[in-house]
């Protein structure tokens, strides 16, 4: 017989207000949206796919540099938003989980290698010009990540394994980066207690091992929070555990709220692997992989999300809706409401005329909110359409068009490649007015995000394909953000939670639907005030979690949300 555990509830009911756009009719903000809006390129092997992942990203010269694994080069940007690349052949930028470091005047770089590991280093990257700085370290590493102290030591981390644990060392920089000392093993897996690192989508396969990789180190306040990524690149579960110690190199103590970076649901889902640092404001960002890995295990995307601290040192990222827009901040914020807009999706499960498609891959497939799948066209012609009803008149701000790769049969970086496409509106299907023209200066993003100068009110929207880089067009998302002019979602009642005493890493919930919801954020934690987690749920009314940690109980509570805006807790 199964023995159940009710857990601690937070009553939405008992939580009054509401929270809606911010924005005036013309925004004077900059907003970004997820998966970010890079030139990922098309990886070398087959299937023919695009990729990019294991991200790094540091400060150097007034400006920040993104390295990420299989890219044939790296990014730079003044302000997070628009990134510019450079292709280079002067760094393996063909191998995995790159990591970088600045020392003093100099950019230091170091990927994976299961045979030599050879550190490269540039004063002058914009160039792209880079010379070896060592030759060989001891020992061959893989899913390095450097370290600079405040006291201008230099330590590296490293590992990748179902079997081994996470390694770290101080290095000698001006020695050649000799190892100053044997490396010690930090951290291991613990699936048994930590349900985040059971491997699945949903962290179900419970008869195989986790990998656990991806080390990264910040120091805040004093304290030292070595992150590690799991169960799987693969799975939406993938995420970012923390450990935290007085010291560098341990001995560290698992945070109580773990995994601190999860999205485990949603349009895109996966916030593992990636690197935590800080912009020029003092503001904390987390940039992470996220999972599409249909066309191949590695098929993946990046993602950035804000990094909070509290008062009791607990480092939380906030995904709350982690792939619809947030302002760009200028300043230093405090929470996720100071960047939430509250744009929200006008476009989900709304009807699609397309002029044609491919039998397995239905018109439906590009507003279902999920990057996996997608609609194609039986070709990649020019006047090939999509035409979105919102159902309703709604005030649009922002799109963000996300294309699939279908029968592209591309390999590499290729000059020339780019998506060319012209938005058109209008409110009645009749009279239709130009809203994003691309038909010259098309680019190859293939998650196209543009936020409007100012706010339009339409109800339908058609997308005319002009150029594609190859295959059929594709669409895995033609994602619309914006106002609807109804209201907000009456409060959710009946929440219920049991957990499982057989396996404490897992708990069921349920809810009544309030009618005018369209879906759901469910946030929890350890502590009544300090909801840091959070899962995002359409239409159902019920959710498993099996990612908590078997030692401590859990509170939780559940927002609705709808086009109009979502009620947010005092």
């Amino acid at each position: 017989m199964k023995h159940l555990f009710i857990l601690f509830l937070i009553p939405a009911l008992l939580l009054p207000g509401c929270y809606s756009c911010q924005s005036n009719d013309t925004p004077e903000v900059t907003t970004l949206c997820n998966p970010m809006d890079l030139s990922y390129r098309f990886c070398i092997d087959k299937p023919s796919r695009r990729e990019a992942a294991d991200p790094t990203v540091v400060w150097f010269r007034d400006r920040y540099y993104l390295f990420a694994s299989k890219s044939g080069g790296y990014w730079h940007s003044k302000d997070l938003a628009e990134w510019i690349f450079i292709e280079t052949t002067q760094i393996p930028a063909e191998e995995y989980a790159p990591t970088a470091v600045a020392l003093n005047d100099t950019l230091y770089f170091l990927a994976s290698s299961n045979e030599r590991s050879t550190v490269y280093k540039s004063a002058h990257p914009l160039e792209g010009k880079w010379i070896i700085a060592v030759e060989e370290l001891e020992r061959p590493i893989w899913d390095p990540a450097f370290f600079l102290d405040d006291d201008n030591r230099l330590y590296l981390y490293w590992g990748c394994s179902d079997s081994h644990p996470l390694y770290g060392v101080e290095v000698d920089y001006n020695n050649h980066f000799r190892f100053l000392g044997k490396p010690l093993e930090l951290i291991a897996a613990n699936s048994g207690e930590h349900g985040w690192e059971v491997p699945g989508d949903y962290n179900t396969i419970t008869e195989r091992m986790p990998w656990i990789e991806g080390a990264w180190m910040n120091k805040i306040n004093g304290k030292y929070y070595l992150q590690y990524a799991g169960p799987g690149t693969e799975y939406k579960s993938y995420s970012d555990g923390v450990y935290v110690s007085d010291c560098p190199l341990g001995p560290f103590v698992l945070q109580k709220l773990n995994p601190f970076a999860c999205k485990p649901e949603g349009f895109a889902a996966g916030a593992g692997h990636g690197s935590t640092f800080a912009d020029r404001y003092g503001n904390l960002w987390h940039i992470g992989t996220m999972t599409i890995s249909q066309k191949h295990m590695f098929e993946r995307r990046l993602g950035l999300f804000p990094v909070f601290t509290d008062d009791e040192g607990t480092m939380y990222c906030d995904t709350r809706f982690g792939d619809y827009p947030y302002i760009l901040p200028h300043k230093k914020i405090n929470t996720f409401e100071d960047i939430f807009p509250g744009w929200m999706l006008l476009s989900y499960n709304k009807p699609v005329e397309v002029s044609s498609f491919v039998d397995s891959l239905p018109a439906s497939y590009m507003t279902d909110e999920d990057i996996r799948t997608y609609w194609a066209a039986k070709s990649g012609n020019e006047g090939v359409y999509a035409l979105l009803d919102l159902s309703n008149t709604c005030a649009v701000y922002a799109v963000q068009v996300n294309f699939a790769e279908h029968d592209t049969g591309i390999y590499g970086r290729q000059e020339g490649l780019c998506y060319r496409y012209i938005i058109e509106y209008s409110k009645d299907k009749i009279n239709w007015k130009t809203l994003i023209d691309k038909s010259k200066g098309g680019a190859d993003r293939s998650h196209d995000y543009t936020q409007l100068e100012e706010k339009v009110e339409c109800r339908y929207l058609r997308i005319i394909n002009i150029q594609i880089p190859g295959g059929a067009f594709a669409l895995s998302g033609f994602r619309v953000f914006g106002k609807g002019q109804g209201t907000t979602p009456d409060r959710v009642t009946g929440l219920k939670a049991v957990r499982d005493t057989f396996d404490r890493r897992k708990v069921h919930l349920t809810w009544n639907r309030p009618e005018n919801a369209t879906g759901y954020i469910i946030r929890y934690g350890i502590d009544s005030t300090r909801l840091y987690m959070n899962y995002m749920v359409y239409q159902d009314t019920s959710l498993t979690i099996n990612s908590l940690n078997a030692r401590y109980d859990y509170y939780f509570t559940i927002d609705a949300f709808n086009e109009n805006g979502y009620s947010l807790p005092l």
